[in-house]
């Protein structure tokens, strides 16, 4: 990453663990996908991160999910732009929702899941940064995990 004074060696970055507490204790989280004609659509969504992935829900005829099941690939954001977590990835119809999804949901949100289109956006890359001087050059760090671009 030219610019970001990222180092050569893992001194200093920051650990993955940094980066799933806080996807997991954000509380809205910014979802971007795109329309079949590539038009950017950025919207908040609520969501609980389970198991290496961003569990969440829209309607059935929202423009996310009419989008999603056009092109799979989407971003998701945490809320916090000062510690930020930036996850590149795909978002997976799911139509069999796990237990443990609805009951993390209730945990965090305080009510149950809503009975609507699941998805699970799995991490393709994900960055991660600190704002504040002096941590910003030495912390910010990109994860890669295995898979399709």
């Amino acid at each position: 990453m030219p610019g970001y004074g990222i180092p050569e060696e893992l001194d200093g970055v920051l650990p993955w663990s940094w980066a799933e507490e806080r996807l997991a204790a954000s509380h809205n989280y910014w979802l971007a996908t795109a329309s079949p004609g590539g038009t950017p659509h950025v919207m908040p969504v609520w969501g609980v991160w389970v198991d290496g992935g961003l569990w969440f829900s829209t309607g059935e005829a929202s423009r996310k999910a009419r989008n999603l099941a056009a092109q799979p690939r989407c971003v998701v954001t945490t809320e916090r732009a000062d510690e930020a977590v930036i996850v590149e990835g795909r978002a997976i119809r799911v139509d069999t929702v796990p237990p443990a999804i609805p009951a993390r949901y209730r945990e965090k949100y305080g009510s149950g899941y809503p009975p609507s289109a699941v998805f699970v956006v799995r991490p393709r890359l994900v960055f991660g940064f600190i704002e504040r001087d002096p941590d910003f050059a030495t912390a910010a760090t990109r994860w890669r995990f295995p898979g399709e671009d």
